[in-house]
């Protein structure tokens, strides 16, 4: 039997998981926190814009286990803020459960609260992780989904300090990437400025701590929109910020709010005692990131260099998923990554050929697309989505982009990966 053994609870830990497990392999899932999903436990966005043809692809490739979840949990769908239109959003309180329950069910082994820091390898080949605790985990293939944040010198170095987010550095020890620890260069990206990282987009309110017509707006809507006075408009706000999708003058010249159990702030962070100046959020307290008021996590700092197959360069049986793959920003650009990888790991297993997707559709033409981009720009200046930026526009552009379900259906039937991921390798 194949054992792939992915690093990284988040979304493309999840997808890789959830690739891996259908493709016929045992996995192995380490976290280090106490947790699943990362990120996702304050994101709460997705079948916006561009996101909506990737999710439909997923389930038409026969992945769609993790979007079915996110539609059965959302508190609101098809909804429209600023630049995006038909976005759904899942409650970030009742996402974790409902997965790691899932992932209960299809037989993969959690290891949560357990921290790899560092991996045994012979010639280029990963052979076994050891943990903090001494365990020694052996497989033969591994997923690096550790993500490229989750550092506190980081956040200090390149941000406004540590956020007290919710990837909990200090209680559960920073990051340790895999293919750092198997002697692989990584790169980050670069701000217009020439710092390192990108600052995370958002941040969390207590909805309670908001006026009565704020909290009745999003109960009803899934948005709130508050007009800004100019003297609080910081466009420095946008060169910082991870989220390209979001990164447009509407999101500094307003309060954007969306209803995801709290109220999610889609912005990097907002001064507190600036805050409490407005107009029904007198009351105001933040949430998950805690300094919300004062910065955010740093991302982007640890990505992998990678074939088009999800593959480490360099090393024979590795395999990386989610913003460790690229410069990427989403839970579904993690899924969607993170499936391939999944998928890809047990074939490698088996002694199997590697597949890629093919770039007729979305998912196998933003992972090549990435990887060009990457290799043609040294330092790299942005970052890639699904739902605004630079492929956004280009899925329009190769009229890649719809919302009609059966088109879409068509054209992954027409690329022949038509229930891909259903076929078991093992």
């Amino acid at each position: 039997m194949v054992e792939v053994v992915v690093v990284g609870g988040g979304f493309g830990g999840i997808g890789a998981t959830l690739g891996a497990i259908k493709a016929g392999a045992n996995v192995t899932l380490i976290e280090r926190t106490d947790m699943l999903l990362g990120t996702g436990l304050v994101g709460g966005i997705f079948r916006n814009n561009g996101r909506f043809v990737a999710a439909e692809e997923a389930i038409a490739m026969g992945a769609g286990e993790i979007f079915g979840i996110m539609d059965r949990i959302a508190r609101h769908k098809n909804i429209e803020f600023p630049r995006h239109k038909h976005a759904s959003l899942y409650d970030v309180y009742k996402i974790e459960p409902e997965v790691r329950k899932f992932l209960e069910k299809i037989g993969v082994e959690l290891k949560l609260a357990a921290r790899v820091k560092d991996v045994e390898k012979v010639n280029n080949r990963i052979v076994s992780l050891k943990l903090d605790n001494g365990e020694e985990i052996k497989g033969n293939v591994f997923v690096d989904a550790t993500g490229t944040s989750a550092f506190p010198g980081n956040c200090t170095r390149y941000g406004n300090g540590c956020a007290m987010c919710i990837l909990r550095c200090h209680t559960f020890k920073p990051r340790v990437s895999i293919t750092e620890k198997a002697g692989v260069k990584e790169y980050y990206r670069v701000r217009a400025d020439g710092t390192p990282g990108s600052m995370s987009g958002s941040c969390k309110i207590f909805k309670e701590t908001l006026s009565k017509e704020i909290r009745h707006e999003l109960d009803k809507r899934g948005v709130a929109i508050i007009p800004l006075p100019k003297e609080m408009v910081d466009e420095h706000k946008l060169k910082i910020k991870a989220c390209v999708q979001y990164a447009y003058p509407e999101y500094i010249e307003n309060i954007i709010l969306l209803d995801t159990g709290p109220a999610k702030l889609m912005s990097s962070y907002f001064p507190l005692h600036l805050l409490r100046k407005i107009p029904g959020f007198e009351d105001a307290r933040y949430e998950d990131p805690l300094a919300g008021g004062m910065g955010n996590s740093i991302r982007f700092m640890a990505m992998a260099p990678r074939e088009n197959t999800m593959q480490v360069k360099g090393i024979g049986n590795l395999f990386v998923a989610g913003e460790k793959s690229g410069p990427q920003v989403g839970h579904t650009e993690a899924l969607t990554t993170g499936v391939l990888a999944g998928y890809n790991a047990a074939l490698k297993g088996a002694g199997k050929e590697c597949i890629e997707l093919p770039r007729s559709i979305t998912i196998g033409d933003f992972i090549a697309f990435i990887n060009e981009e990457v290799q043609r720009e040294t330092p790299i200046p942005r970052g890639y989505t699904y739902s605004g930026g630079v492929y956004f526009e280009r899925m329009k552009k190769l009229d890649l982009y719809t919302i009609d379900v059966k088109e879409i259906q068509k054209r992954v039937e027409e690329a022949g990966v038509s229930g891909i991921f259903e076929k078991r390798v093992i």
